[in-house]
């Protein structure tokens, strides 16, 4: 029998839980079922301080972001970990879209709820990287980021030795080549800004308090790429419970965070080909149409939200992300982050115009590739929550966005665009 559910309007959909786990370089003690249990009984239980009262039994679907099979060493990770979180005979599905997983995922629990399929959905994502290595060393190395190599052309490009760093690093130098930014030190504002947002994140895995010069002397990657220019790969897990409008005022929620805008893109995988390789152009279209059907202007987004949690998965990509996202004109990414240091009020620091990353962002929070575009989601949430703790930014527009992008060439972007009821009025 065909439910009723799918010849529904369209609904509004709220984030009304969520749950992050401590991002962590090992958890010993713990599979990667283990993790997605923990992150689902925070969401429910913030669900529940929330106003809800529900338990796992309430949920109808679920959504599954995990990247990378070989992380887990278990192809289809996704039905035991359905089986592990209770959700047995209920229908789930798995995303699998690079660094940008976790947006996808959020995309399609939205969509879940919006089409009427379900009016309670679970978004969960997660990664337990370093149970990836080899059988015969006993390391993780160098088997973690050969896992991450499959996903490059395995015709030409990963014989050749593409990585991730130097995927995304062909990218910035292109740029640098066009505008003569990011620079190295530019580059490197970045990561004292991401570090230093880390230290006010209880669950974050690398906080620091460095300098430009720390970054600068760090050891080369990828040039210009610096290890301290780079995120860490992280084991963890982020869960959200997604509910439709109706559910939301049946159960008497408190503070809800509408989802009033999603959009993904998908680019070239082959940087060559494209008009620029100066460009993410999967950012920028993505952001265009998440802004439309959020009623934004592209041109003044910068002074129509409160924060940006970025994915910085290496520190010149978060300064394209500035130019390519609506917040500078093009080739002014590295100069706003420059010329706003130490000055309260301006650029993308903790109390700047436009805070990006609060959380500390992939550089300072962590990797989970599956995990982190839900946590950079539920980061947002929390903020317009006011629930953020010692890394609350001030609340003015009541809207915040949560960026992802990755895969082979940075091919995938998703912008989520979130409100809470005040943002919902303002013009």
């Amino acid at each position: 029998m065909i439910s009723d559910k799918i010849f529904m309007s369209k609904s509004k959909v709220a984030i009304i839980g969520i749950g992050v786990t401590p991002f962590k370089a090992r958890y010993l003690d713990k599979t990667y079922f283990e993790l997605a249990y923990d992150a689902t009984k925070l969401a429910l239980e913030d669900a529940n301080k929330n106003g809800a009262e529900i338990t796992h039994k309430d949920l109808e679907s679920t959504v599954y972001g995990i990247y990378n099979e070989l992380f887990e060493r278990q192809f289809m990770p996704d039905i035991f970990t359905n089986s592990y979180l209770g959700m047995n005979n209920k229908p789930g599905t798995r995303v699998a879209t690079g660094g940008a997983t976790g947006g996808y995922t959020v995309r399609m629990a939205y969509a879940e709820v919006a089409s009427g399929l379900s009016d309670l959905c679970l978004c969960i994502g997660l990664e337990k990287c370093n149970d990836c290595y080899d059988e015969q060393t006993g390391t993780t190395t160098p088997e973690v980021l050969n896992a991450i190599a499959y996903s490059a052309d395995m015709t030409y490009e990963y014989p050749m030795g593409m990585m991730a760093a130097s995927s995304y690093v062909s990218m910035v130098n292109a740029h640098y080549e066009e505008f003569g930014n990011p620079t190295e030190e530019q580059m490197a504002y970045v990561s004292v800004k991401n570090h230093g947002n880390a230290l006010l994140n209880p669950k974050a895995q690398a906080p620091m308090k460095i300098t430009v010069d720390d970054v600068l002397y760090s050891r080369i990657i990828c040039y210009p790429f610096k290890m301290l220019d780079c995120c860490l790969y992280s084991e963890a897990s982020a869960a959200l419970i997604l509910a439709s409008e109706s559910k939301v005022r049946e159960l008497g929620i408190e503070k809800p965070i509408w989802i009033t805008g999603v959009a993904a893109a998908n680019t070239d995988c082959f940087i060559g080909n494209r008009e620029d390789m100066g460009r993410l152009y999967s950012n920028i279209y993505a952001a265009k149409a998440a802004y439309k059907m959020a009623g934004l202007d592209y041109n003044k987004i910068k002074s129509q939200i409160d924060l940006a949690e970025l994915h910085d998965a290496f520190s010149g990509q978060e300064v394209i992300s500035y130019e390519e996202l609506g917040f500078v004109p093009f080739g002014e990414g590295g100069p706003w982050i420059e010329n706003s240091f130490e000055k309260p009020g301006e650029g993308p620091w903790l109390k700047g115009e436009l805070p990006c990353c609060p959380s500390g962002g992939l550089i300072g929070c962590g990797h989970a590739v599956g995990a982190t575009g839900i946590m950079s989601t539920g980061e947002a949430a929390l903020q317009l929550r006011e629930d953020a703790g010692k890394h609350q930014v001030s609340i003015e527009k009541g809207r915040a966005i949560s960026h992802s992008i990755g895969g082979p060439g940075a091919a995938y972007a998703a912008i989520i665009v979130m409100a809470n009821e005040e943002g919902l009025k303002q013009p």
